[in-house]
């Protein structure tokens, strides 16, 4: 009888350890639950938003979330929620708005203004910036380009050793120096080109040198001893670029003549940095051979490109993680056929149909893809847009998107609203895109 107490004491023990556990998870999974949830909210809300001087911008963002909107510098806003009727002129210092509807603002004055947003309208939650810019007209362009960048300074691209002239393995540099760096002098004499580097070192007589580097956007001396190589030349066991080519797409061009293409920077193949460039060149290609996409393998546009001042079409003067950036000269400007439209912002951008403007065919033209996602305020602005090709003839022609296209702008309703930056390895009819507010901020 004692034996049978104990069982069932020992048996109900287990079930209330099992519960317990259970309840646990239970409880775990609804928090974890949740917190995707929230988290999903706030990765749907942009950190920045633009407003167009003058015009009704509608957010509809259909989300858990209010809060106010409050001046940051001296001028009016209007705004209304869906169903209003008309705009009602709202001159105090902070307006309420809740995304969970549709709402319409608009600006008749450039301003910046921040909103602060709580969680059902009561948890803090996120701060967004508004900031109100003028309309703009720029021209899509959609032809291939060769690019030429001249880094700013001597890239490092690798540390490593090398036999010396007595046969012992030496590394001058290590510990000194990494990939990345950008050597910007020798013993006080600017660094124009690799080759002049290379002699700078050859001709230090066996003395050591003192090399200014810049480090993550700091810069600093450091004294490294060159020793010769079996060959008897000073070596200091760097390797090093000063240089880049490509072929990308012109994405736009504004009325200035100011150039925006890639849709993302032009990084060392070595380091996979955005490199550093004190200018490039901008030429005219000439695409020789295309290499469709296909599921692992991304293809590619190969153009032949002409390095003679003929064939120059504009002027580089940034590369960033938006774009390369630069002004085009008149031959780049004859050739540009389209007509400026409106710029579209981010909340413009819309589930469905648009078109990319790219010349893999010969000539400019308009091919159908499909808009599958935005992602509005995604840490990588590259991978903004999420798209596929569904155009037959694009597909036949190239697989889809293929390297070369970086670049090709995307008009939607009308309005330019981003560029053509990535293809997806698995999937060559599917890639990514960089709104174009992104690039636009870094073009001005």
């Amino acid at each position: 009888m004692k034996k049978e107490k104990e069982g069932k004491k020992e048996k109900k023990s287990r079930w209330q350890i099992y519960r317990g556990a259970l309840s646990m998870i239970l409880l775990v999974s609804c928090m974890t639950f949740v917190g995707l949830g929230i988290l999903s909210v706030y990765e749907q809300i942009p950190g920045n938003i633009k407003l167009k001087l003058g015009e009704e911008q509608v957010l509809n963002m259909g989300l858990p979330v209010a809060g106010e909107i409050q001046k940051i510098e001296n001028g009016n806003v209007e705004a209304v929620t869906a169903g209003e009727q008309d705009p009602s002129n709202i001159p105090a210092d902070s307006i309420h708005v809740d995304l969970s509807n549709a709402v319409t603002m608009r600006a008749d004055e450039l301003n910046t203004y921040r909103m602060d947003l709580k969680l059902f309208g009561v948890i803090p939650f996120k701060q967004v910036n508004i900031e109100v810019i003028q309309n703009q007209l720029v021209t899509p362009v959609g032809l291939p380009v060769g690019i030429y960048l001249k880094t700013d300074g001597i890239l490092v691209v690798g540390v490593g050793d090398f036999l010396s002239l007595g046969g012992q393995n030496v590394s001058p540099s290590r510990y000194l120096l990494k990939s990345g760096d950008y050597i910007l002098s020798v013993d006080g004499e600017a660094v124009q080109s690799k080759a002049g580097f290379m002699q700078m070192i050859e001709e230090c007589g066996g003395y050591p040198v003192v090399l200014k580097i810049r480090r993550d956007g700091e810069e600093f001396e450091v004294e490294v001893q060159p020793v010769q190589n079996q060959s008897g030349s000073y070596k200091l066991g760097i390797w090093v670029r000063d240089n880049a080519q490509g072929v990308g797409t012109l994405t736009f061009v504004d009325s200035e003549g100011h150039f925006g293409a890639l849709g993302h920077g032009i990084n060392d193949v070595d380091t996979s940095i955005v490199m550093e460039v004190s200018g490039g060149t901008l030429y005219g290609t000439e695409i020789i051979a295309i290499k469709k996409g296909k599921r692992g393998d991304p293809g590619e546009m190969t153009g032949m490109i002409e390095y003679t001042d003929q064939n120059i079409l504009g002027v580089i003067s940034d590369n960033t993680t938006q774009g390369v950036f630069g002004t085009c000269n008149e031959t780049m400007l004859s050739q540009i056929e389209g007509e400026p439209i409106p710029i579209g912002l981010k909340q413009d951008v819309e589930i469905g149909p648009a078109q990319i403007l790219c010349a893999v065919g010969g000539e400019a033209k308009y091919y159908d893809i499909e808009i599958k996602e935005c992602h509005l305020d995604h840490n990588n602005v590259n991978k903004g847009i999420v798209l596929q090709v569904t155009d037959p003839e694009l597909i036949a022609l190239t697989g889809g998107i293929i390297q070369g296209m970086s670049g090709a702008p995307i008009i939607q309703n009308g309005k330019l609203i981003g560029a053509v930056t990535h293809v997806l390895v698995n999937d060559s009819t599917s890639g990514y895109g960089i709104f174009i507010e992104e690039m636009l901020d870094t073009g001005n």
